[in-house]
């Protein structure tokens, strides 16, 4: 798989948005058929690992919505820790 750069960042820092954002134009690449194999592959490779980032960060989401708990006075939070989530997971 190619070094993240600039253009490319690291999968862990993207946001859900911008992980799906990005995950939806490599798939559409690679719709478009007539890359080199090498390319083919780099991008099969991302889009697999910013699926996972997006299953995560909707895991992550799901949990933290279930935590909530009421009381008396409102709706009180659970931090949740998604990196530790999907450990267990």
């Amino acid at each position: 798989m190619t070094e993240p750069t600039e253009a490319t960042p690291l999968i862990a820092d993207l946001t859900f948005d911008d992980a799906l954002a990005e995950l939806q134009r490599t798939i559409a690449e690679l719709e478009t058929g007539g890359l080199p194999l090498e390319r083919t592959l780099a991008l099969h490779e991302r889009g697999a690992a910013l699926l996972e980032r997006c299953e995560t960060l909707l895991r992550s989401a799901e949990l933290r919505m279930r935590q909530l708990v009421a009381k008396p006075g409102g709706l009180e939070t659970v931090e949740v820790d998604a990196e530790r989530t999907v450990d267990e997971g």
